[in-house]
C-alpha cells in the first residue's frame, strides 16, 4: 500500500470532518426534540400526581366513616 502524499490526506481529512459534522448537526436536533419530549412528559407527570393525590384524599370523598 502507497503511503497517502498531502493532498489526499487533507481530502480525507476534510471528508472526516465534513462527516463528524453532520454527526453533530443530527445529534443537536436529536437533543432539541428529547427537551421537548421531556417537558410534555414531565407536564403530563404532573397531572398524574395531582389526579393521584386527589383520588387518595379520603377524608374529603366520605370514605373516612
Amino acid at each position: 500500500m502507497e503511503p497517502l502524499d498531502y493532498k489526499d490526506m487533507l481530502r480525507r481529512l476534510s471528508a472526516i470532518a465534513e462527516h463528524q459534522r453532520s454527526i453533530n448537526d443530527d445529534l443537536r436536533a436529536f437533543s432539541r426534540h428529547q427537551v421537548k419530549s421531556n417537558a410534555g412528559v414531565q407536564t403530563t407527570l404532573a397531572r398524574i400526581e395531582t389526579l393521584l393525590a386527589r383520588m387518595l384524599r379520603h377524608e374529603a370523598n366520605g370514605w373516612d366513616a
